[in-house]
Formats: C-alpha cells, structure tokens, sequence
C-alpha cells in the first residue's frame, strides 16, 4: 500500500518553488514606470501645500506716525516707537522692510479734553501673506485738546551783560506782538514771550533777529506750541551807564470802565525808557509812571498819549510821551425771557387758532450792556399757518432775537396749533 504524502507538505513544496527572481524582474518596465508615477504625484501634491508659517518678531522698531485730527483740536502725546510682531512663511517675514510698515493711533474712542487717555495702535503692513498679530505697546498715552491761540507782547530779555560801562537803552520790537497757538492748556501755561539778544564784546548798538521762546509762570519753555511769526527784530542802542538807566514804563489807570466791561489789557510803547540825571536819582529809579489815564465810562478799546511822570532832576534819554493802549471788552452772559407770548402768522380771516402752550421759555446770550438793555418784547416768537385750513397742526416756532445776541435756548421749540371755521353754518 503506498503511502500519501501530508497535505501540509504540499503546500509547503509549492511554496518553495517560487521563484522571487522572476517576481522582482518581471515586468520591470511596467513596474518602474507606476514607481515614477506615484513620485511625480507625491512632489505635485507637496507643492501644493501651502508653507509652514512662523511668528516671529521684525527686526526693528517702527515710528508711530501722528494722525490727522478735526479742525479745531490739537492731539498732544509722545507717539514714540513700537515693536511689532509678524506672522506668515519665514521667507515672506523675512522679506519685510521697514517702509512696509505702517504705525498710528486709532482715535475712534478719543473725546476732546484736557484728561490723558489711551488710544489703541494700529500696525499695517504692504506684504502679502503677511499679518500684524502683536504691537508693544498696544496703546498710547494721548490728549486731544481744542486749538487756541492768543496775543501776546514781545519782552526782552538779555543772554549776558553789556559791555563795561554801558547799559541798554529803550529797546524796540518789530513786531511787538506775536500770535501764540496750539493746545488750550498749553497756551494758557503762557505767561509771557521773550526774545533773548545778547552783546558782543565792542560798544556798539545791536539789531539782531531773534526767535521769541514762551514760557510759564516758572520761567520754562512752553514745548508743543506755535508762534507767529517766527522771527522778531530786536533793536538796542547801547548807552553810558554813568548817569543813565532803563526803568520801565508803568500806566497808571483812574475811573470805573462802563458797567458791564472790562479791561483785559493795557500795554504801553515804550514798555522801558533810559532816563538821565544824577546818580542818586537815578538809581532810585525803579519805574517811570505816566500821567493818569481816565477810562472811566470806556465802553470800547482806546489809545492814549500821555506825558511821564519824572522826579526832579531827571530826563529822559528819548521821547518824554507814552502811547497806553486800553482794551475794553464786554462781559459776556445770559439773560432768559421765560414768557414770550407765540403769534400766529397767515391766518385766513373766516377762521381762529389757538395755540398750546401760549408762551414758551428763550434764553439769549450776549454781552452784558446788550442784554441788559432788552425789554420784554425784544424777543418774539411766532408760527405760520398760511394756507392752513381747520384742523390741528404742531409746527416749528420761529424765534426773532435782537441784533447782538445768540439764541441759546428754546423750550419747547414747536407748539400745537387748532384752527376752527368762524363761519355761522345756517341749518336749511
């Protein structure tokens, strides 16, 4: 009886019979060419993938530039520098300049005054796949204040002392005014404009150009501000300081102004004056008065000339006159008219109208004498109902003021009006 062989053993002989020779290297050409395919298709779908991006800080600081603000307002702040932050693919970040860059306030949430507050920075950047994802500092400490400006004279001052044996005589201006403007809490930190000149070593009068500076009450420059114009002229002869010295020019003011004003101001030209005579009077001298200057009952600015008022044995070294400006303004106020009785204008003559309320409340604003002045029907107030025929209507108030007032207050500014038909209707 012949035996059989395991079927295990079969299977296992038949495996062993295959040939990896044939299976690497047949059909190589196919084989090598769908290899070449899978790599093609690997590197196109690489390709297609976007870049890795990286954050990453920019290798400098950009400025912070000024915005542009209402008309009428000052922003006030140290806008500085600020470090910006950059996301996106190195070699984009890498390629950034400086001028692509783009720093300044957003004042969206700014309200005028004079209280710090703190406005948000905003960083653009002119790079495709290129964004801002970090500014320090995020904001910035600013204020925005309203623009004024103001007048104000010209004084000298002198960087040294003059020559030995000389002092300076009456100095002039041109202009001897300058316009101040900028912030309102800058210019009213003013408290005067000087124009420094000073002395060389020779005796010889000066005529120099010189750059008015304001500053406060401590004597400090006042940064941040404008002054026009730019230049002053100063003129100063140089005189002998054995019997001569400069004292200032002091106005003296007598009487009451009109009630209801002020004087907001008094100069005087010339401000200083170099006066001459013996030694002990003139070095008693601290200031030359003028003659009293009457402004009582001044409604209005006005100019004087008057004579200097010189101690015995004394004279002066130029004009023996002093021209005193006095400015003369209104105080302003308000003044109310809580009853002003409202007209009705255009009514057709077959009909009546009633209004509600009758009266209304106006306040007006204005100088003082003005208002005062008023009488009870200076003010009135009327509603037109031309072409109007029965029926309710509310219409708008018209308000007629005097000249030289402001209307500064209407309640209520329209009023219901009811016109009815005077017209008998007979019954047939």
């Amino acid at each position: 009886m012949t035996g059989r062989a395991p079927m295990g053993g079969v299977r296992l002989a038949r495996w062993r019979r295959i040939d990896l020779r044939r299976l690497v290297a047949g059909d190589l050409p196919l084989k090598s060419a769908a290899i070449a395919v899978a790599v093609l298709l690997w590197v196109s779908a690489m390709r297609a993938l976007p870049p890795p991006e990286v954050t990453q800080p920019f290798d400098g600081r950009i400025a912070v530039e000024r915005p542009e603000v209402s008309e009428g307002y000052v922003l006030r702040g140290q806008l500085g520098e600020v470090q910006v932050t950059l996301r996106g693919p190195e070699d984009a970040i890498g390629a950034v300049e400086a001028q692509q860059l783009r720093a300044t306030l957003d004042l969206s949430g700014i309200v005028p005054g004079p209280d710090e507050q703190q406005a948000p920075v905003v960083v653009a950047v002119a790079a495709t796949r290129v964004r801002v994802v970090a500014v320090e500092p995020a904001v910035v400490a600013v204020r925005l204040e309203r623009r004024v400006e103001r007048v104000l004279p010209v004084l000298a001052r002198f960087a040294n002392e003059p020559p030995a044996g000389f002092q300076a005589g009456t100095l002039t201006f041109r202009p001897q005014e300058v316009r101040v403007s900028g912030a309102e809490t800058l210019v009213g930190a003013v408290t005067a404009v000087f124009a420094t000149v000073q002395f060389g070593d020779a005796p010889v009068d000066l005529a120099q150009d010189v750059r008015p500076v304001a500053v406060d009450a401590a004597g400090q420059p006042v940064e941040g501000i404008e002054i026009d114009p730019l230049g002053v002229q100063v003129s100063v002869p140089l005189v002998s300081t054995a019997t001569t010295r400069t004292v200032p020019v002091l106005a003296q003011l007598r009487g009451a102004v009109a009630p209801g004003y002020w004087v907001s101001r008094v100069t005087t030209d010339p401000v200083a004056i170099t006066v001459s005579g013996g030694r002990g009077a003139v070095e008693a001298l601290g200031k030359i008065d003028t003659a009293p200057v009457d402004v009582g009952g001044l409604s209005a600015a006005r100019t004087f000339t008057v004579a200097l008022l010189l101690p015995t044995g004394v004279s002066t070294v130029g004009p023996s006159e002093a021209t005193v400006a006095v400015t003369v303004i209104a105080l302003v106020g308000s003044r109310p008219f809580p009853l002003v009785a409202v007209r009705v204008d255009g009514l057709a003559p077959d009909v009546a109208a009633e209004v509600t309320p009758g009266t209304i409340s106006v306040i007006l604003g204005g100088g003082v004498p003005t208002l005062t002045a008023l009488g009870p029907a200076s003010v009135t107030a009327s509603v037109d109902v031309a072409g109007r025929g029965p029926g309710t209507y509310t219409l708008p108030v018209a308000i007629s003021v005097p000249s030289g007032t402001d209307l500064s207050s209407v309640q209520p500014t329209q009023v219901t009006v009811t016109i009815t038909s005077t017209t008998i209707q007979t019954v047939p």
